[in-house]
């Protein structure tokens, strides 16, 4: 069994119909969270570019607990507090009161991460009490890399991809039954035409992974960049239509003169081949 403690804020919503509140604005219905199983779900610009992701918790006081990044948590905060307008919703930072643990241990009987229902990156919960000896959070980045499941804090600036574009459909991010939420009318629009071309995904390699940010070339054309990495694999974010037609057509993708390849995992939804 491994152990991580990310480095996370937790951000707590409550007061009459926190719920509520945070439903009208982020793209997944929160409300259905309770202290055993989390949900997964972001705050978009009206745009539809992701500006936080988070895990939500019930509290057993009945409040929300959001677990976000901590270079992210101070904005998202800041946000909510913008839209609560007079609305008794009580918003604070308790993040020294609680600690975020992933377990990897199949056997520990933890809900697995919502983004990954299959366990593959490990069980998340909160605890009152900070874990004495923690595994390595590169061992934990790693674990992720190796899914293929984007670090929207590092592998992303704030506003820069779409919800769609970020994975959120593969990951239960969105409810696209509720009501609206900011930037919902973008997310809907992809998900309607099948228009989200680029993508997070992985890609394998040999040998140590390319810098971050290093460009990606299905020949001469230039068709995204690496992101995060460790030896033989790294997350990508890539135009990956053009990317499989290129693996259609034998012509090579290559970073940094390294020759690399797609590697999605089975769950990635793969979009059709096209042009802009």
């Amino acid at each position: 069994m491994a152990l991580y403690a990310p480095a996370r804020s937790v951000l707590r919503v409550a007061g009459e119909d926190a719920g509520g509140f945070l439903d009208a604005l982020v793209t997944n219905d929160v409300s259905r969270a309770t202290p055993e199983a989390p949900v997964y779900a972001g705050l978009l610009s009206p745009q539809g570019k992701v500006i936080a992701d988070f895990i939500a918790f019930r509290a057993e006081d009945g409040a929300l607990l959001l677990d976000v990044d901590r270079s992210r948590g101070e904005d998202l905060l800041r946000r909510l507090a913008l839209y609560r307008l007079r609305r008794k919703i009580e918003l604070a930072d308790v993040s020294e009161r609680f600690h975020v643990l992933v377990h990897t241990d199949a056997q520990s009987g933890l809900t697995a991460d919502p983004r990954r229902p299959d366990g593959s990156i490990g069980a998340r919960v909160l605890e009152t009490t900070a874990p004495a000896n923690p595994d390595p959070i590169a061992d934990y980045a790693a674990l992720l890399i190796a899914a293929g499941v984007p670090d929207l804090s590092v592998d992303a600036a704030s506003e820069e991809v779409f919800a769609l574009e970020a994975l959120f459909e593969e990951f239960n991010g969105v409810d696209f039954q509720k009501g609206c939420f900011i930037g919902q009318e973008n997310v809907s629009r992809m998900k309607r035409r099948a228009t989200t071309r680029r993508k997070f995904c992985r890609i394998a390699f040999e040998g140590p992974a390319p810098a971050f940010g290093t460009g990606i070339a299905a020949g001469p054309a230039q068709i995204g960049s690496v992101r995060s990495g460790v030896e033989g694999r790294a997350i990508a974010l890539l135009r990956l239509d053009r990317a499989v037609e290129a693996a259609d057509k034998n012509i090579a993708l290559t970073a940094g003169g390294i020759t690399v390849r797609l590697d999605p995992p089975a769950w990635l939804i793969m979009p059709e081949h096209g042009d802009d």
